[in-house]
């Protein structure tokens, strides 16, 4: 029997083929154009990541913008929630290696790279109509809200450069459909798209990500008494102790006291010295904590209101700027401040003299 009656793995990518009538793609890929032709050609390529044929389609991304195609099937992007050309989470506008570091490991969804499993796992979703897919249903962590890139970019649609340009040879002028630019090296041209699709060595996402730690990183609270750290977002479900935290965290220094907060779903993580706190909050600030498989929030903890510490409240004191002396009782009268009307400002009118009363009846006369 041929390949078709044995059902063998060769045959896979020649039986479940790929049928659709739009593409799955972003603004920013489309273009500014809202009158968009576009070419569509049944098995026109073969996916750069299962490997299967699906549907090519390729449009001009606006009047200034180059020519785009998919690169991807919808199966794959489906399973990642991507863009069929850019690879770019549809929600966020980002990488998939910044949209996955901020999520747990439970929310994440691993693919197969071996070729026998990236066609068992491509046949049984091109078969199941609603596939149980994860990263539709995500919450939305606020990490993710900031970084997010909602609003269309479209220069990333212009024009490659010419590479007759670069070596002088170039004789078109102003009719060349490239770019007369000398290339900049900035390491986004290596580009697999492999790698971009699985979130591994994407130099776009190193770049997000380290424009992120230098805008979002953690200030350090101007009182230097401070040395506690606050854990929120503990999951109930994820089953973390105070050894869990203890295990994160001592590698920073000495931890005095965790105490934990059940009813808030955090945790108070307090070391004896500033810097171990600051080493701390350097390394886990933000959300690079996970524990269990759970992504943590890490902040400074703000003092309470009103609060000083014993050293400050005794040097306050000293100097006479903290605690105000309340004007007392005299001695041996048996009363408490509370009683005296001239701390509260209401003092009784003084009685007159016998010598006043005497003028005043005089003057009454």
């Amino acid at each position: 029997m041929g390949e078709r009656g044995q059902q063998i793995v060769s045959g896979v990518n020649h039986i479940g083929s790929e049928e659709a009538t739009f593409p799955i793609v972003c603004e920013t890929c489309l273009g500014d154009n809202p009158y968009v032709r576009m070419q569509k050609e049944p098995m026109g390529d073969e996916c750069k990541i299962c490997e299967r044929p699906y549907t090519l389609f390729r449009w001009k991304a606006g009047s200034k913008g180059r020519y785009k195609q998919t690169v991807i099937c919808q199966n794959c992007a489906r399973m990642k929630n991507v863009c069929q050309v850019c690879i770019f989470d549809l929600d966020f506008g980002l990488p998939v290696q910044v949209r996955d570091k901020f999520l747990s490991e439970a929310e994440k969804l691993s693919l197969p790279e071996s070729t026998v499993g990236r066609d068992y796992q491509a046949l049984n979703n091109s078969q199941n109509a609603n596939p149980a897919l994860t990263y539709g249903k995500l919450k939305h962590h606020p990490m993710l809200k900031k970084l997010a890139r909602t609003a269309p970019y479209y220069e990333r649609n212009q024009a490659r450069i010419c590479s007759f340009f670069v070596k002088g040879t170039c004789n078109r002028g102003d009719e060349c459909p490239y770019r007369h630019e000398m290339p900049k090296d900035n390491g986004l041209d290596d580009q697999n798209i492999r790698d971009r699709y699985h979130g591994t060595d994407d130099p776009v996402a190193k770049k997000i990500l380290k424009q992120a730690a230098e805008k979002f990183q953690l200030e350090a609270p101007e009182d230097t008494s401070v040395t506690t750290l606050y854990i929120g977002g503990i999951d109930p479900t994820a089953q973390i102790a105070e050894s869990n935290i203890r295990a994160a965290f001592e590698e920073f220094g000495q931890i005095d006291s965790i105490v934990m907060v059940e009813k808030s779903n955090c945790a108070f993580v307090e070391f004896t010295s500033r810097q171990s706190a600051e080493k701390a909050a350097a390394e886990k600030g933000g959300s690079n904590l996970v524990i269990n498989g759970a992504r943590l929030r890490v902040s400074w903890a703000k003092p309470k209101r009103g609060a000083m510490s014993s050293s400050a409240l005794v040097q306050a004191a000293a100097e006479g700027s903290a605690v105000k002396q309340t004007a007392l009782a005299p001695a041996g009268s048996g009363v408490y401040p509370s009683m005296n009307p001239m701390v509260q400002g209401n003092a009784p009118i003084p009685m007159a003299t016998a010598e006043q009363r005497a003028r005043q009846d005089q003057r009454q006369q």
